[in-house]
């Protein structure tokens, strides 16, 4: 797609979806979509929401020394930024799935590497502006793939399995084609044996899907805010 194709998508996206800057009680940002009433974080704290569900519970819960994660939802590029910052020795291919990024006038705004450190700055804004659907070396061991694509109609086929699969759609409520039985199945297909699966998501029928797919599945305790998350392993 040639660029101006693409700044012309982006500026009918802007149009029809709004997306406005906040901050959080950890005073991070989030980006508020008034045509949805949706954040793309919680409200209670972006980066400790992202922590607990992302970090905490999904990669510190890994033990192979090279992992491949996929996520459902680049979004900020928060979680990929926390997921760099706390990988330690861990080499990481990291492929994230978005169909619609965001403009360099919302991700430059962004305050979540300032908070963090200010040596992931560069890092953070190099994850925003490189290529999509082309793998980049962020720094030594990590790898991203961002794919500008349609989660709905996506196929793994070309691609390794998965052992973390972040899943950080817009709830099921108001996004609920992406949260889908035949999608749970596909990452299913191509998720390693005891990878895991974490999502700030609770509903049963979620976790329902999840297991039908091949996920053992169990609601665990949710970041501050939130009762409950679900966390699960392939079987």
């Amino acid at each position: 797609m040639e660029p101006s194709n693409k700044i012309t998508k982006f500026a009918a996206l802007s149009i029809v979806m709004e997306r406005k800057i906040i901050l959080t009680s950890d005073g991070s940002h989030t980006l508020f979509v008034p045509e949805l009433e949706e954040h793309f974080h919680s409200v209670h704290g972006a980066i400790q929401e992202s922590m607990h569900v992302f970090i905490t519970n999904g990669l510190l819960n890994t033990s192979k020394p090279d992992i491949c994660i996929f996520e459902v939802g680049f979004g900020t590029g928060l979680n990929a930024l926390l997921t760099l910052a706390n990988k330690g020795a861990k080499s990481v291919r990291y492929f994230s799935i978005e169909k619609y990024p965001l403009l360099p006038s919302e991700f430059e705004q962004l305050n979540f590497a300032k908070l963090l450190s200010g040596e992931l700055q560069g890092q953070f804004q190099l994850m925003h502006q490189c290529e999509w659907n082309s793998p980049h070396i962020i720094t030594p061991g990590f790898e991203l793939t961002k794919l500008e694509a349609d989660l709905t109609n996506f196929s793994f086929q070309d691609f390794p399995d998965f052992d973390l699969i972040y899943f950080d759609a817009f709830a099921p409520n108001k996004q609920g084609d992406m949260w889908a039985e035949d999608i749970f199945r596909n990452l299913s297909d191509h998720t390693n044996p005891r990878g895991i699966f974490v999502t700030y998501c609770a509903q049963g029928e979620v976790r329902r899907k999840l297991i039908r797919s091949g996920f053992e599945m169990q609601r665990i305790p949710g970041p501050p805010g939130k009762k409950q998350m679900l966390y699960g392993e392939k079987a």
